[in-house]
């Protein structure tokens, strides 16, 4: 099965409604990033995934809340590490 060429983000894209659905084979969802630096699961979740855009998102910032095929959100703790699961959405 060939996964479509997803456009970078932004602008978000979506032909899903669910982070599996978006991965078309490639990993979605990235648990064992929990306590890693954001630039480390930055660049790991870029090697697994190329289809994606990450952003990094510090202490005390939200994503938005739409869901995009192309984007994983990286939320840090004031360590600069992960704290909570990244996944595609």
């Amino acid at each position: 099965m060939s996964r479509p060429s997803l456009p970078p983000y932004p602008p978000c894209f979506s032909f899903c409604s669910d982070a599996e659905c978006c991965g078309h084979g490639l990993k979605y969802v990235w648990p064992e990033l929990i306590g890693k630096l954001a630039w480390e699961a930055a660049t790991i979740i870029k090697k697994d995934n190329p289809s994606v855009t990450v952003l990094v998102l510090k202490p005390g910032f939200v994503g938005l809340h739409d869901f995009c095929c192309n984007r994983v959100y990286v939320y840090t703790d004031e360590n600069g590490k992960v704290f909570l699961i990244p996944r595609i959405g």
